[in-house]
């Protein structure tokens, strides 16, 4: 997977010990379908995700990695949930834990293709015929397409909804 610049200069200050980094998915729809990407890494279909670049807008974030990553121009919708990752290492060493904020997205124009060789595929779904995914990536997935405008806020799995003033 590609790591982004300011995550390699971090790592050669502090080598594997862990980051707190910034994440997002963009759930975008287009229709009754849902674009998917099957990851390079894990073979896993997922929303499009990726890292926040530093003083990046999340949401202008979701719409560059939809791009980079399967080749869609898409426009957000609403911000669906405010997630937290237990803390993942990775194959060489790298410890991260996320703050991963997803969207609903719009698709606007493109057809899906794996365009920066993070992804072996991506292509559009029935929202009835999604592949297996993790429960945390369905979760997303759930909060990006409910009509409750609120968001929501997880951790370690458990969601929960803002109160209402």
């Amino acid at each position: 997977m590609a790591v982004p610049d300011f995550v390699l200069s971090l790592r050669e200050k502090i080598g594997h010990a862990p980051l707190w980094l910034t994440g997002v998915t963009a759930v975008v729809v287009r229709g009754d379908e849902l674009l998917l990407v099957r990851r390079a890494d894990t073979g896993a279909w997922t929303p499009v995700t990726g890292i926040v670049d530093p003083g990046e807008h999340p949401a202008d974030a979701a719409v560059r990695e939809c791009l980079e990553e399967a080749d869609v121009v898409v426009e957000p919708v609403r911000f669906a949930c405010l997630g937290v990752t237990p803390e993942i290492e990775y194959a060489n060493g790298d410890r991260a834990s996320y703050v991963d904020h997803t969207f609903a997205m719009h698709w606007v124009s493109g057809d899906p293709s794996p365009a920066d060789g993070e992804n072996t595929e991506a292509r559009w779904f029935a929202r009835d015929a999604l592949p297996p995914m993790s429960a945390d990536m369905l979760s997303r997935v759930a909060a990006a397409l409910g009509d409750d405008p609120s968001a929501e806020f997880t951790a370690a799995g458990v969601a929960r909804r803002a109160p209402r003033a």
